[in-house]
């Protein structure tokens, strides 16, 4: 019995290095550089939109919201509107890691960190644009539904291609198989964890209790598919984001008088310069670089064409204007979200700002709790434990329709009972037993999900930029 006790720690050390190893090789400086590399080239290609249309993607989208366009709301048959598109992917994309990470990334990287996942996101707006535009592109209706994501446009675009038949069918079913597995972990597992621990920190509730609950609610969202999924998130992404920048922003004017204080230590730790005592801000550039980039890559997912499975049943005529979704998608995920994280951090006293040190003991998962609580006092760590609770669950959410869009994919529309049941078994599972290998898991599906998609991206830029010009030409006089 001691034998067989050594043999499986044994396996699950070498199980955990080999998962070290990959998350290295994928998240550290080759995939992360990978990611920025597909930014940067469909920027090129693009002719910089982001940047020289930036007018244009703003009145499409933040303008369309607060002028309350009615092509908003639009559902045409076998479609979701455009607004419950973006909700469903900002979703699924601001999950714990909008709080968490951002403390791991200020933790690892020091201020200046905070600057590289700008840059990251800066071009990574051009790989979101690129994801949602193709995702439209290439979608296919079956089942009384559009469908689309990247096993489309890798089987349908890269297929097309002179010998590309093998490899675009290829690239797909191994997109479809990583996602379905990415969803198990990141989208359900790690972030029901999460949920319940912090439910259970700061309120006594049971995980068995918040498992059930959590089981049960997601079930009567699956219950209408893909049009409960869109829906639901439709109401709780809007209300959850106002409520979680509103406790942020009264943290940042609790200490206003640390802002500007903070926001040179970004700029100094970024750029490796010299404060006025003489210590260089934070840990060094090429940590706040690795940082920055990869907490940039986590922040919006832009480069592993999840966004892109939302964007299909999208009720949008113009792939190029789906594609403006795609980019503030990562606005609102990284430049509000995240940044809004770090500078209630900065400025409640938890960082040095002269030498970028951490002043708190706490680890990346309580350092939110204590900004709010420089403001909030005692109700800091409650809310704190909300917003866990509305980002993860609209990730869980989110996730389940992408890896229930892939099963189907895989093994066709009559067998998604299976995956939502297998889906809704593993949210009990996740409040209630210790998933520390699933944090790596996920990393490491999530991670990989970006190799045939990234491959796709670049054989298929130049489409994304005649269908940009294309789009463009159309908007002249």
């Amino acid at each position: 019995m001691v034998w067989l006790l050594f043999l499986c720690v044994r396996e699950v050390r070498g199980m955990m290095q080999l998962l070290a190893v990959i998350n290295g090789a994928v998240w550290g400086p080759l995939g992360v550089g990978l990611l920025a590399a597909a930014g940067l080239w469909m920027t090129v290609r693009t002719g910089w939109f982001q940047l020289r249309r930036l007018p244009l993607w703003l009145g499409q989208t933040l303008g369309a919201i607060l002028r309350r366009s009615p092509d908003l709301s639009r559902e045409d048959a076998g479609s979701i509107s455009p607004l419950q598109s973006l909700c469903t992917a900002l979703g699924a994309t601001i999950g714990t890691g909008s709080i968490v990470g951002v403390g791991a990334a200020l933790i690892g990287g020091g201020p200046g960190a905070i600057f590289w996942m700008w840059v990251m996101a800066f071009f990574g707006m051009m790989t979101a644009y690129a994801e949602n535009l193709l995702g439209l592109r290439y979608r296919r209706f079956w089942g009384g539904a559009w469908h689309g994501g990247p096993m489309y446009y890798l089987s349908a675009g890269v297929g097309a291609l002179p010998h590309g038949r093998r490899a675009g069918r290829a690239l797909a079913g191994s997109f479809a198989v990583l996602c379905v597995l990415a969803s198990f972990g990141i989208g359900n597992l790690s972030q029901v964890n999460a949920i319940a621990a912090s439910l259970e920190g700061a309120f006594g509730l049971p995980p068995l209790l918040t498992g059930a609950g959590l089981a049960l609610l997601t079930g009567l969202v699956l219950l209408r598919g893909m049009k409960g999924v869109a829906s639901a998130a439709g109401k709780l992404v809007p209300f959850m984001a106002v409520f979680y920048l509103a406790g942020a922003a009264l943290v940042i004017l609790t200490h206003a008088a640390a802002l500007p204080a903070a926001l040179e230590a970004i700029f100094r730790g970024a750029l490796g310069l010299r404060a006025a005592g003489g210590g260089i801000v934070g840990y060094g550039t090429a940590a706040a670089v690795q940082w920055g980039f990869m907490r940039g890559s986590f922040s919006s997912e832009a480069g592993l064409g999840s966004s892109a499975i939302a964007s299909g049943p999208a009720s949008t005529g113009e792939p190029a204007r789906q594609g403006m979704w795609g980019i503030f998608q990562v606005f609102v995920s990284t430049f509000l979200v995240c940044t809004m994280t770090a500078l209630a951090m900065l400025t409640a006293g938890l960082v040095d700002l002269d030498t970028g040190r951490m002043l708190s003991p706490s680890p990346a998962p309580g350092l939110a709790g204590e900004a709010f609580s420089s403001a909030l006092g005692g109700l800091g760590p409650g809310f704190v434990a909300g917003a866990v609770l509305l980002f993860a669950w609209s990730s869980v959410l989110g996730w389940s329709q992408y890896g229930a869009e892939c099963w189907g994919y895989l093994f066709g529309p009559g067998t998604v009972w299976a995956y939502r049941l297998a889906f809704l078994a593993l949210i009990l599972a996740g409040a209630t037993a210790d998933f520390t290998a699933a944090w790596a898991l996920s990393d490491t599906f999530n991670g990989l999900m970006m190799l045939p998609n990234l491959i796709g991206l670049f054989a298929l830029s130049g489409e994304v930029a005649e269908e940009t010009r294309a789009f463009l030409r159309r908007q002249k006089p």
